[in-house]
């Protein structure tokens, strides 16, 4: 299968709406969610918690260099958090619609 989800985080509600409209309309991926979340990390030594958006997205694993590099460019930190996680197992039509809006059908 070539399917994944991506993750991210993103500072608020409003770039993390922006960032999914750009990639779903850019068909880097199908789908985005977004949520609020707190986050406790480590950063530059000291300890630190925010509230920011975390962001799931789904896509095929041969673009995942495009939408990485994509996510860099829009990405607000100077270190995002971008790993990507590989689907095992899906409802067929759920991932051929993944392929589909993804523009795996015109490859």
């Amino acid at each position: 299968m070539d399917y994944i989800s991506i993750y991210t985080t993103l500072p608020d509600e409003d770039i993390a709406r922006k960032v999914a409209y750009k990639l779903v309309e850019e068909r880097l991926v199908a789908c985005v969610n977004f949520f609020p979340i707190k986050s406790v990390y480590r950063w530059k030594g000291n300890v630190e918690e925010d509230e920011e958006y975390a962001i799931l997205m789904k896509s095929r694993r041969s673009i995942y260099h495009r939408v990485e590099n994509r996510l860099k460019e829009l990405h607000p930190y100077e270190v995002p958090a971008i790993v990507s996680y590989k689907i095992e197992d899906g409802l067929d039509k759920y991932l051929s619609w993944i392929e589909d809006e993804t523009g795996g059908k015109d490859e």
